[in-house]
């Protein structure tokens, strides 16, 4: 057994099916063998009430508030319909969809390929290793150096969006996508250097930014090598911190006393794109990054607690041991949004205090009827938070200055979550309750206010630090792992994304995570009261996912479980211009034995919650950052961690280019996690 398998013992036994303890060592530290994060006394299930409550929708994003054109994400889609359909009749008639498949079936968890409906096809956008700069060395998998690293496209993309730079008549395009985590036992040979190793997977984490080009609309695209946009943001890469913990004593450290400049950025997850043309980003497991061997009370809450982290940053740069002076509050520096401007490669790029410090799986920006910015944002842990963020200043069309200073003041709240089902039928089962749905009210609980505190005992840089204790003394509702948050551009509803939680018990049960052992994850569908700045809100469930064949809990919406496909672990969710969902999963292996994958669910009309799939990635990988373009007809997707149970001497996938070890210019045998785009057609380069 190698020294990495050795140090992934702890999940080895705690991980159902097919599910890889290698991708639960590395993708998060192991966090479901360690001990809960959240022990506050919160409740889990609050005061059962009856209520009446108006459900409104409210308007999204428009297309015509992003400078380029977007081609997914929250901001994609435009609330108008030159076929005068209204929106709501236009998401349940599909009209305008350029997206005709039929659904595939679910594909075994051992399949080494991309499975695509009859009639489409699928070819690489860009993959580790990719030289972005005139310069760049080429990728060769047997002599990779942090040197090289630094000029290719980074490792485990995650968050993807494709934006269109405008004037090119939909042919130029930037792509951005950050880089979550390494996993060195398959990318490098043995007969490198640990040192080498450690520095070149730090070379291999952060962002890039991409230029794309194609013949014309609805044609693939190739990623163009030594473009004038192209940028790697790497662990040196210098970043601003900004809003009111800027400067903070918690945020200043021996080599940066301002508190206002942090190097690099850790463990990005998922994303957003805002209506002014920037990307975020999220910091998620930033934990196991750094040493940790006397922990505090509040670095336990984020859980850092291990005195010797396998990854050994710590051993190249002394800053990520926080118990030498050089580490100290540099762990308070990562956990937060990260804002790029895609478009200027000079730019500096910030991360947002105002927005909280947990592990964000992304943020997604909206704006709401009064002209405020509004963020949703989750905290990716079991028992953990939905927070959300309302801008102190408005946006205003085509000031993309000014718009780029909405997100470092204005009010951040968390999620309260209330059921109106009667107590004794939320017992842990999942089952439907007499009243016929998973559903109650919400309230957002303010914890800034006007750069204020909210939070008694607690000031202001505290709150934003450590938003999560703060959130516990204001008793929000623990989450089953809230990821993706995203609005629906055209009803203006939200979505989050509850991936799993194996660790709520039947005592735990509420009616906004109504099962015990929940293994599958489910669906939340929000309704702000009023504006989207609102503080009120209704809710439902609508998804419990699993296969209804073996699972009884298994709810989609009121839409027949036996007509439907099954799905798991739902990650990141993303809308196509009609307003359909589409769900991208991440654990299908180790609960429903299939590769994970990528569905379109129907929000509305009498095909509410018809699951459909369209795509499975191959073994060991996870499906993230999806883009739906449907009125190009294409689709996007980063593969993440393709192969994963693998090791250099055996590798577990081939995918993309599916080339023989030993193929000349070393590109062949082993994966390489990479952007796909999918597509009707052989139409190409």
């Amino acid at each position: 057994m190698s020294d990495l398998k050795k140090r992934l013992l702890p999940m080895l036994g705690h991980v159902s099916g097919k599910r890889s303890a290698v991708t639960c060592a590395l993708k998060c530290g192991n966090a479901c063998a360690q001990g809960v994060c959240n022990t506050s006394s919160n409740n889990y299930f609050r005061d059962v009430v009856s209520a009446e409550f108006s459900r409104r929708n409210m308007l999204g994003v428009s297309s015509a508030g992003v400078l380029a054109l977007v081609f997914g994400g929250s901001a994609a889609a435009s609330a108008t319909s030159a076929s005068g359909l209204s929106p709501a009749a236009k998401v349940a008639s599909g009209a305008g969809s350029k997206l005709k498949f039929t659904g595939i079936d679910g594909v075994e968890a051992t399949v080494d390929n991309v499975t695509v409906p009859k009639g489409y096809n699928w070819k690489p956008v860009i993959r580790w290793g990719d030289p972005l700069f005139a310069d760049s060395a080429e990728f060769d998998p047997e002599n990779q150096t942090p040197e090289s690293q630094a000029g290719q496209f980074g490792y485990n993309n995650d968050y993807l969006d494709i934006l269109e730079i405008p004037g090119t008549n939909g042919k130029r395009a930037v792509l951005f996508s950050n880089h979550e985590y390494t996993n060195e036992a398959i990318m490098f040979p043995p007969t490198m250097s640990a040192s080498d190793v450690r520095r070149t997977a730090m070379a291999a984490h952060g962002l890039s930014v991409v230029e794309l080009r194609r013949k014309g609309k609805g044609q693939p695209w190739e990623y163009v090598r030594g473009a004038k946009l192209n940028r790697r943001f790497l662990f040196d890469t210098e970043y601003e911190l900004t809003g009111p913990a800027a400067g903070s004593k918690l945020l200043q450290t021996k080599a940066d006393p301002t508190g206002r400049k942090v190097l690099g950025t850790q463990n990005n997850c998922a994303g957003g794109t805002t209506p002014w043309g920037t990307i975020l980003s999220g910091e998620e497991n930033f934990n196991q990054y750094f040493k940790v061997a006397n922990p505090t009370a509040e670095q336990r809450r984020y859980g850092l607690t291990d005195p010797n982290p396998s990854r050994g940053w710590h051993l190249e740069e002394t800053r990520f041991d926080t118990d030498l002076p050089e580490g100290k509050n540099e762990d308070n520096r990562f956990g937060w949004i990260v804002e790029v401007d895609p478009f200027d490669p000079t730019s500096t790029p910030r991360k947002h205090t105002a927005l909280g410090r947990f592990k964000h799986e992304g943020a997604n920006v909206t704006i709401a009827k009064s002209g405020h910015v509004v963020s949703y944002s989750g905290d990716d842990e079991r028992f953990d938070y939905l927070y959300k963020f309302v801008s102190k200043g408005k946006y205003v069309e085509g000031d993309k200055k000014h718009n780029m200073t909405l997100l470092t003041e204005g009010d951040l709240f968390v999620a309260s979550f209330t059921g109106n089902s009667p107590a004794n039928q939320i017992d842990g089962a999942g089952v439907l309750p007499s009243d016929g749905a998973f559903d109650g009210v919400g309230h957002w609980i303010q914890l800034t206010k006007d750069g204020n505190s909210m939070v008694p005992g607690m000031e202001i840089d505290q709150v934003l630090v450590y938003t999560r204790l703060a959130a516990d003394k204001m008793g929000a509702t623990k989450m089953d792992r809230p990821e993706d948050v995203e609005v629906n551009p055209l009803t203006g509803k939200v979505y989050v994304a509850c991936t799993n939680n194996t660790k709520r018990t039947a005592a735990q049960a509420d009616e906004a995570n109504p099962r015990a052992n929940n293994k599958h994850g489910h669906i939340v569908e929000l309704s702000e009261t009023g504006d989207q700045a609102s503080t009120e809100f209704s809710w439902n469930l609508l998804l419990v996912a699993g296969d209804p064949a073996v699972d009884e809990s298994a709810y989609f919406g009121g839409y027949p479980a036996d007509k439907v496909q099954p799905i798991s672990c739902p990650d990141n969710v993303a809308f196509d211009s009609v307003g359909n969902l589409w769900i991208s999963t991440d654990g299908q292996p180790g609960t429903i034995q299939r590769n994970d994958a990528l569905y379109r669910v129907t929000l509305e009309g009498p095909e509410r919650g018809k699951v459909e799939q369209f795509m499975a990635v191959p073994v060991d990988a996870e499906t993230c950052g999806p883009v739906i373009d449907d009125q190009d007809g294409m689709v996007y997707v980063a593969v993440q961690h393709p192969g994963e149970d693998g090791s250099w001497e055996k590798q577990n996938s081939l995918f993309p280019d599916y080339l023989p070890a030993g193929t000349p210019s070393g590109k062949g045998g082993l994966p390489r996690p990479s952007v796909i785009q999918m597509y009707k057609g052989k139409t190409g380069f």
